[in-house]
């Protein structure tokens, strides 16, 4: 498997999109990276953005951004209050956030959902992503769930094991009204990260996975 480096200036801040459209979407899908790009480029800016989260959903995401930005500069995290389940049906007012409040900010990288994951939800932001985003770098994360929508990624980054351990301790942390979920548990998160590093030959055993539609070698 080849193995290829984004080629950042460490010395340069470098914009990173994260967009979610539930309170623990970022950190479910990408809070391995999120932690392995803290380390790799400390001068990073993290714009952190959630669609759906009210009272003590929108304190447990204000909680995780902080915990798993650590150290780096962050915006956000921003969140909206759309009602869950329903993002389809205000479609015009999801896009205006995209247009209005997103469309500025010129992310050197964007974590979105993935255009295939079966919450409707999920996909209607990933659509808008590629829509406002036409020329950048565009990773789709996937969130494991009892539809069982995962498939078959072909991106991955590898993680060390204070990594992939520290995000599910902040998983379990600041998301503790997601608990009584038969699905919310540590195992969950390890297992996916392990089959996912078992894919990737990661030295560690351990690996998010994402979906790369577009990218240019230069």
């Amino acid at each position: 498997m080849q193995t290829l480096s984004l080629g950042w200036d460490k010395s340069a801040p470098r914009n990173i999109l994260l967009l979610g459209a539930h309170s623990d979407d970022i950190e479910i899908g990408c809070g391995g990276t999120i932690l392995r790009l803290l380390e790799q480029y400390p001068r990073s800016v993290f714009h952190w953005f959630v669609f759906s989260a009210s009272d003590v959903r929108a304190q447990e995401a204000r909680r995780a951004a902080g915990l798993f930005a650590g150290s780096a500069t962050l915006k956000g995290p921003v969140i909206k209050t759309f009602r869950d389940g329903f993002m389809p049906f205000h479609g015009a007012e999801v896009k205006a956030v995209f247009e209005e409040e997103l469309k500025g900010i010129s992310p050197d990288i964007v974590f979105t959902h993935s255009r295939n994951d079966a919450h409707q939800d999920h996909r209607l932001i990933s659509e808008l992503t590629w829509n406002t985003f036409r020329d950048h770098l565009i990773l789709e994360y996937e969130i494991p769930k009892y539809d069982g929508d995962l498939g078959q990624q072909n991106l991955f980054v590898p993680l060390e094991q204070p990594q992939f351990q520290r995000k599910v301790q902040f998983l379990m942390e600041a998301f503790a009204s997601q608990r009584a979920k038969h699905w919310f548990r540590e195992d969950t998160f390890l297992s996916l990260m392990r089959l996912r590093g078992m894919e990737s030959n990661a030295p560690s055993g351990y690996a998010e996975a994402f979906y790369a539609r577009k990218l240019t070698l230069g």
